[in-house]
């Protein structure tokens, strides 16, 4: 298998990773946040803090390395109006994806401290803000997967 077979395939596989990931705590933390029961909660929001460090750090890691160096390899120009669209989405990917690493372990603190219910509004109001965050970051991933595919916008 030559090296830009390889790189595609890296690149598709965490473009999956993020997306699939991304879902699958999205929709385990909600559906835990709303059973209102408490163990539930502690431990998704644990699980959560550990998918987001073993499965989508990896791939947003995997996906930048691998889009520069396929990039190099098909010739495409950093300053391209499809670069520049690129990189300005996972710049805002990356502004909603740091503050919500920050209040999952503050959710996962709170839940781990709770005694008998999650009555406590901090919480509420954090979950409020991980999802805007996260609604935001999934559509911008989104956005990004079919900028990718379609390529509207100028390469060169």
């Amino acid at each position: 298998m030559d090296s830009y077979l390889l790189l595609k395939i890296l690149h598709i596989g965490s473009a999956i990773t993020v997306l699939g990931t991304g879902a699958g705590i999205a929709f385990f933390m909600l559906m835990a946040s709303r059973s209102k029961n408490l163990e539930a909660i502690r431990v998704t929001t644990e699980h959560v803090v550990l998918a987001d460090w073993i499965f989508t750090a990896p791939a947003v890691a995997t996906q930048i390395i691998t889009g520069l160096l396929l990039m190099i390899q098909l010739g495409y120009s950093f300053t391209s109006i499809w670069f520049i669209t690129v990189s300005l989405l996972y710049l805002l990917i990356g502004c909603c994806w740091i503050p919500v690493l920050v209040i999952q372990y503050r959710l996962r603190d709170i839940a781990r401290s709770a005694r008998e219910s999650l009555a406590d509004t901090a919480f509420t109001r954090l979950m409020t803000i991980w999802i805007t965050l996260g609604c935001i970051a999934f559509t911008a991933v989104f956005a990004l997967l079919v900028i990718m595919v379609i390529k509207p916008l100028p390469v060169i």
